[in-house]
């Protein structure tokens, strides 16, 4: 039981850093510097061992019991973090952030859905080259590099990620059908996309 409130209550953690990142990208003026801001809440993140969901999905293969029930938590308490963070932030009276977020994710509901999954394959990429670089990569810096430039390209690009689209999503206040299709293609991508490259990893360490 304690080991399931402390993954929930890291994965609560992530969801407000990653809220927060969020906040700062649709209050920047400068796409290139929201990016960069936004990694602010990834570094955090890894550094401080948190749970997030798009950090954690491309380590589900090989299975090992009792991990989707890690995943399961560490989307949950993302949900609940962001959803903290975004509802306080939607008091601040700051509505040309709010209005950014929402005009930001209406924009994605105009994709068509496999324009979405391709688009989250992509962020899936980034997300595992972020957090499994961060731990194996023994130069601080570079390790920080990876982290920081993985957030920036991933955002740049118009890459789908998963939690930090909740964001988006939470602050405009776009409860719709529609919009749960969309989150659901979204994580679905950031899976194929992190398991992908962590199964390649894994092919590669098997030859070496």
């Amino acid at each position: 039981m304690v080991k399931t409130q402390i993954t929930l209550i890291k994965a609560i953690m992530s969801g407000i850093l990653v809220g927060i990142g969020g906040i700062l990208y649709v209050s920047s003026q400068d796409k290139f510097i929201g990016s960069i801001l936004f990694s602010f809440a990834l570094i955090l993140i890894v550094a401080r061992g948190y749970n997030l969901f798009t950090g954690k999905v491309g380590y589900l293969l090989p299975y090992k019991k009792g991990y989707l029930k890690i995943l399961g938590l560490t989307l949950v308490g993302n949900t609940i973090g962001v959803l903290f963070t975004s509802s306080l932030f939607l008091l601040s009276g700051k509505n040309i952030a709010i209005n950014q977020a929402q005009s930001l994710f209406l924009s994605k509901l105009d994709q068509m859905w496999y324009e979405t999954l391709v688009l989250a394959i992509f962020c899936g990429f980034m997300m595992y080259l972020a957090v499994d670089s961060y731990h194996k990569i023994k130069n601080q810096g570079a390790a920080l590099a990876v982290v920081i430039f993985s957030v920036s390209i991933f955002i740049v690009a118009g890459f789908e990620h998963s939690i930090a689209d909740m964001v988006y999503l939470f602050l405009g206040r776009v409860f719709t059908f529609e919009a749960l299709i969309f989150m659901v293609i979204v994580v679905i991508g950031n899976l194929i996309g992190a398991v992908t490259l962590n199964i390649l990893s894994s092919l590669i360490k098997e030859e070496m």
